[in-house]
């Protein structure tokens, strides 16, 4: 095993066992000391357990500059998702507004599963807007008001603002 095996996979332990510590933490609020340490304990053996899911974390970067991007990126798509229910529930209570539903392809320029999976949600979850299909760097995505059919177009317009931040801490 080379050393940046040894090191991805270390990182990728290590990224499993603070995610499965986070999740115990919130599932079993309010936080006490025992209910920690089985926590850590817990999330220690689920990430040992050879499985293909640490590897998903393989792919995450750890600089200071890829978890302020991490931040960054969720402040982003929480802005957006504010923005997009808000224009959606407009369309519904004003049926004057108009309404341009299409599928619209798009492109990505980012390398990694995760990173395209993370970028393919995040669009779906944003209200207006559906992935219905992935293939390598293509994304086929319903739109409500398709504003730009032009590819290039259409990705500034619907990916371009999780995909900047998304190549920081995902490539």
């Amino acid at each position: 095993m080379t050393m940046e095996c040894a090191v991805t996979r270390i990182k990728a332990f290590f990224l499993m066992t603070v995610l499965l510590l986070a999740i115990w933490l919130l599932l079993t609020a309010p936080f006490s000391l025992p209910e920690l340490i089985a926590g850590a304990v817990l999330a220690v053996v689920v990430a040992l357990l050879p499985t293909g899911a640490r590897m998903v974390f393989a792919d995450v970067k750890l600089s200071p500059r890829a978890v302020a991007a991490a931040v960054a990126y969720l402040f982003v798509f929480l802005a957006e998702l504010v923005k997009a229910n808000l224009d959606v529930a407009f369309r519904v209570l004003n049926p004057a507004l108009p309404i341009k539903p299409g599928i619209v392809r798009i492109t990505t320029r980012l390398k990694t599963p995760l990173a395209r999976t993370l970028l393919a949600n995040s669009i779906t979850l944003t209200p207006g807007t559906i992935t219905v299909e992935a293939h390598d760097d293509e994304f086929f995505v319903h739109w409500i008001q398709v504003r730009d059919e032009d590819v290039e177009g259409a990705t500034r317009e619907i990916a371009a603002k999780f995909e900047r931040y998304l190549e920081v801490f995902l490539g």
